[in-house]
């Protein structure tokens, strides 16, 4: 079942505990540790999961980072290995690969994703939050939609359709986010943890 619910402003606070836990565990290892989601956004509706961008410097060598992840219980799953790569995209394959991490058990819902910094798929979400957060009415239409694709897909546990119809209206408001960065002259801001 895919419920969306009103934004909650425990999120950052959740997050800032999740962060600093793998901050401990991964030190210098990580270069950035982000909030990144929807859950990010002030005033947007959500699923009531905090996604985790960890960045480190290469994905390689895998056995340091799923030490480091796994000594504090995340789980990895090997069936996520990359992003949806937006139409038009010329970048490389690599950019679009990641390690993807469940949370522990006694950990609220999380989903952790494992970046390589300067990747495409590491700036994505950066830009797509802080431009959500720039434009508030983008965000609520963003809201409004997945609103509507929770309604219409009901209780089925089957996400792939949300994922199938969400993913090309990200692809959209990244298009207008690029545009957003290249006039702003926008640079990620400094790591959340």
């Amino acid at each position: 079942m895919i419920e969306i619910i009103p934004y909650d402003m425990g999120w950052p606070v959740e997050f800032a505990e999740i962060g600093a836990a793998l901050r401990a565990a991964l030190g210098g290892l990580a270069v950035r540790i982000d909030h990144i989601g929807s859950t990010a956004v002030p005033g947007l509706a959500a699923k009531d999961i905090i996604d985790v961008q960890l960045t480190v410097p290469a994905l390689a060598p895998f056995a340091l980072i799923h030490t480091a992840v796994t000594s504090i219980g995340y789980t990895w799953r090997e069936d996520i290995t990359t992003d949806h790569r937006p139409p038009g995209d010329s970048s490389p394959d690599d950019d679009w690969q990641k390690w993807y991490f469940s949370p522990p058990p006694n950990q609220r819902r999380t989903h952790l994703h494992v970046r390589a910094a300067g990747k495409a798929n590491q700036r994505y979400p950066l830009l797509f939050r802080d431009y959500l957060r720039a434009h508030p009415r983008s965000a609520a239409a963003y809201a409004a939609l997945k609103y509507r694709l929770a309604e219409y897909h009901g209780r089925t546990t089957d996400h792939t359709p949300y994922v199938i119809i969400k993913d090309p209206a990200c692809d959209i408001i990244i298009s207008a986010a690029e545009d957003w960065a290249a006039a702003a002259n926008w640079q990620p801001s400094s790591t959340d943890a």
